[in-house]
């Protein structure tokens, strides 16, 4: 069965070029460790909330936008395997937290199975 990790951060709004390039950098690599796909989404339409909210959880600031992401894998042994690397496979240095076009210490994360896909 498929494995989802998904992603929530706030990016510099003048860094949008960056997130993608990163984007873009970062998915041969995920490839090889066999991601099947992943999507980046650049937020549009995220609302503030009052209880709870995307741009609550990652403490957004007037000059970020929230973005979305994930990566889909084959099973969660293949995402497992791919993230161990990111300790010993120095390629992921070279993409590492300060290539990152935001601060990765507010970035929401998971790994998810899925119950239902149509």
């Amino acid at each position: 069965m498929s494995f989802i990790d998904g992603f929530v951060a706030a990016v510099p709004s003048d860094r949008k070029d960056d997130y993608i390039a990163f984007s873009r950098d970062s998915w041969p690599l995920f490839q090889e460790f066999g991601a099947v796909s992943m999507r980046e989404c650049w937020g549009v339409d995220v609302p503030d909330g009052e209880i709870t909210s995307f741009p609550m959880a990652v403490k957004k600031t007037p000059e970020e936008t929230v973005v979305f992401s994930w990566i889909e894998w084959p099973d969660k042994a293949a995402r497992d395997a791919c993230m161990a690397s990111m300790d010993s496979d120095p390629r992921w240095e070279a993409l590492g937290p300060g290539k990152m076009p935001f601060d990765g210490k507010r970035m929401i994360f998971g790994g998810f199975e899925p119950v239902f896909a149509s």
